[in-house]
């Protein structure tokens, strides 16, 4: 799966339910393996949410569905 086709899918709180936005970056480490993503919350939540990104890792993933992607956070 390529980067691009993450950053189309809305990133969704499995515990809280909340739309946590859409990936816009992701940290590499020096060997260039993805070691974390970096969303972005929507406009309407930037309120809201304290933070403006939401990291989380792919450990922190519970599974990638055609238009979502369901995280533990």
């Amino acid at each position: 799966m390529f980067l691009s086709e993450l950053q189309n899918k809305d990133i969704i709180s499995v515990k809280t339910g909340i739309n946590l936005g859409r990936i816009v970056d992701v940290e590499v480490n020096n060997e260039g393996k993805i070691i974390g993503f970096i969303a972005e919350p929507k406009k309407i939540f930037k309120k809201v949410l304290k933070n403006s990104e939401i990291n989380f890792t792919y450990n922190d993933i519970a599974k990638i569905g055609t238009d979502v992607i369901l995280v533990n956070k």
